[in-house]
């Protein structure tokens, strides 16, 4: 299957190499069909098939890339009909010159009536009857194969740019968290480093844990949950050492299958958390996050206490970020719901791995 796969790409990379099989597989397949109807010797039926092939292939191309892309395509019709039926008489009169003048001349033997051109210029019913048919048969599949091919190198070229284009987009949204999650983190640290805390080495570890992970082993479209768990735990802990007693966090981890999820954006769930709400709420707040994970469904619940009178005016740009995230690579298999009731704000994230 891999050498059927590495000869077709090889044919579709070499475009000279598509044309002489096309036109090898359109000349062979005559052959056995004139082979049983006729009398005539193998040479003398390949012979005469590679003088019709001639102007066949010329009307193929005169059509296919002279008419179509400078006159019909432009629409330009009334010229389109008079190029296509003079390209049909021009070709049909070849076809019959190159079988009289030259397949003839070569495969029998003399002496022998030949036609003069004059009269095959002239004696159009047996150009209408017996070679325009053949002529525009095989001009028809020439169009529809190269049309057929040049459709799919279009949508390939389409999947590709549209795949680029998705992944350009997760590298700048990733690009907009890991700002905003250095700018924190760093930020707790300077405060604890003023105050001359013993809890800063602590914290400058958690914070060397966590950037390795961020730099160097999230860098791919879909990491383990557990790895991601993990980093918000530490998180979770960097947070605490600014906050001291008076944040109350909860982290339930149901988690019975470890999944494949896309990296950082949980983590943005979480921070989105602690800004609006322990950051905001100057009494003491509560954050509860829970990780549930079955065999084809995923769903990450976190809540956070919010000042009295909190409403939400719009959506913060953490949220922002992860929705677009979500709809690039799941698209419809997700839902992410936000509530703000009473003093209460929840986010649910759900996700179908299907």
């Amino acid at each position: 299957m891999k050498t059927i796969n590495k000869v077709i790409k090889y044919t579709q990379s070499k475009r000279a190499l598509n044309h002489v099989i096309f036109w090898i597989t359109i000349l062979l397949l005559n052959i056995p069909r004139e082979f049983i109807l006729g009398e005539d010797p193998i040479y003398a039926i390949l012979v005469m098939d590679m003088c019709i092939l001639t102007s066949q292939i010329l009307a193929s191309y005169f059509f296919a890339y002279y008419v179509i892309p400078n006159f019909l395509l432009k629409r330009k019709y009334v010229l389109s009909v008079l190029l296509f039926v003079i390209g049909v008489y021009v070709f049909s009169v070849l076809d019959r010159i190159m079988v009289v003048h030259v397949g003839e001349t070569l495969v029998r033997k003399p002496p022998f009536r030949q036609e003069p051109i004059l009269e095959i210029l002239t004696d159009w019913k047996k150009l209408l009857a017996h070679y325009a048919p053949s002529l525009l048969l095989v001009v028809l599949i020439f169009l529809f194969v190269k049309y057929f091919i040049d459709y799919r190198k279009i949508k390939e070229r389409d999947l590709l740019l549209s795949k680029e284009k998705s992944e350009s987009e997760l590298k700048v949204l990733k690009a907009q968290l890991n700002p905003h999650f250095l700018f924190n983190t760093l930020n707790n640290i300077y405060s604890l480093s003023l105050s001359n805390s013993p809890k800063t080495p602590t914290s400058i570890g958690k914070l060397s844990e966590m950037l390795d992970y961020v730099l160097y082993r999230c860098n791919t479209k879909f990491v383990l949950l557990s790895n991601e768990i993990k980093l918000i735990e530490n998180y979770i802990e960097l947070e605490k050492l600014r906050y001291d007693s008076r944040l109350k966090v909860t982290l339930i981890n149901n988690v019975k299958k470890d999944i494949n999820i896309p990296p950082l954006i949980l983590l943005s769930l979480v921070e989105n958390a602690f800004k609006h709400g322990a950051g905001e709420d100057s009494g003491s707040p509560e954050i509860k996050m829970e990780f549930l994970s079955l065999d084809n469904s995923f769903m990450f619940k976190i809540s956070n206490t919010t000042p009295k009178n909190y409403v939400l005016k719009k959506e913060s740009i953490g949220l922002s970020n992860v929705r677009k995230q979500l709809d690039l690579i799941y698209q419809n298999q997700y839902s992410l719901t936000i509530e703000n009731k009473g003093n209460k704000f929840m986010v649910i994230l759900k996700i179908n791995s299907n």
